[in-house]
């Protein structure tokens, strides 16, 4: 979408966080251009607004997690790539635990809520940070490097010594439409020696079968199997989707990852906004907009004519 974007109505939730154990309410609110992203925490005391962006990112050794004045959120990886890969924003995300519900360990259910109240278009233009040079980023074994390109691309691959994963390879070109069929399912994954080692130091509290592909010695444990043969793959286009999000911008590029994880994801954001000589933000012009406005919609727009939330 040429013009900026928000929720057309108010979604609530709960779920349990995949760390505390605890059952968390989120309610996403639609917010004017401008915005960006916010999540509000809200503790005993006071609630404190955390704006998604890589500035506020504190720690990723296991999930993504922002943090302001001493409030933190985790896990806001599969939320933010839903916003991201749908074209929302600007939101307003009030939360009262610390860290956004794992749901069933996919972005299937953000997506469904999105997609049910759809989505408003605002008046202003978006601005899009377009690669004009490649940038690398080597952090040990693992590897990313974003090249110019027309449109967002990504191409992950992986490797474990595992023979339920060993070497998967997706490319994705992301659009609504691809996110919602081919990565939005994805779910997260561990391996059954992790998660008895989070357990014995009091995390993964919520984590299940029910919530995360558990990779035994030999074999996966979920009873129901994948839903995807790369599926391992695909949840990492998820997340690096996420990561990416913390730009502040949608990006013109193609990004070939292999091994990444949230740290390298976030140290490639980094080396992005530092490196302001490989981009530049683009912004459609008026004629650029009444021209699209001509063309058919997203079918996950819900008003056709312009206004402020």
């Amino acid at each position: 979408m040429i013009n900026q974007s928000t929720l057309a109505a108010p979604v609530f939730f709960s779920g349990i966080g995949v760390h505390s154990g605890n059952r968390i309410h989120v309610a996403l609110r639609p917010a004017e251009s401008g915005t960006g992203i916010v999540f509000h925490r809200r503790l005993e005391d006071r609630t404190v607004a955390i704006k998604a962006c890589a500035e506020n990112v504190v720690d990723t050794r296991m999930a993504t997690v922002l943090g302001r004045d001493g409030a933190t959120v985790s896990t806001v990886e599969h939320l933010l790539a839903t916003l991201y890969a749908l074209g929302i924003d600007n939101l307003h995300i009030d939360i009262d635990g610390p860290e956004v519900p794992i749901m069933d360990g996919s972005a299937l259910f953000f997506a469904e809520q999105i997609r049910g109240v759809g989505i408003k278009r605002l008046r202003a233009t978006r601005k899009y940070l377009t690669i004009r040079k490649p940038i690398n980023l080597v952090s040990g074994e693992k590897r990313i490097t974003v090249i110019p390109s027309r449109f967002f691309r990504i191409t992950f691959d992986i490797a474990f010594d595992h023979p339920s994963i060993a070497l998967q390879n997706h490319f994705l070109k992301v659009t609504p439409e691809s996110f919602i069929q081919d990565v939005a399912p994805a779910r997260t994954f561990g391996f059954l020696h992790e998660y008895e080692y989070l357990k014995a130091r009091d995390l993964a509290k919520g984590a299940s079968l029910e919530n995360t592909v558990v990779v035994g010695e030999k074999s996966i444990l979920n009873p129901e199997g994948l839903r995807f043969h790369d599926e391992f793959v695909r949840h990492k286009i998820l997340d690096i989707i996420g990561d990416l999000s913390l730009l502040g911008y949608p990006i013109l590029g193609h990004v070939k990852a292999y091994k990444s994880g949230h740290q390298a994801n976030h140290e490639m954001v980094t080396q992005i906004l530092t490196s302001p000589q490989n981009w530049k933000l683009a912004e459609f012009s008026q004629k650029d907009l009444n021209a699209a406005l001509e063309t058919r919609p997203s079918p996950y727009l819900v008003e056709p004519v312009l206004s402020e939330a």
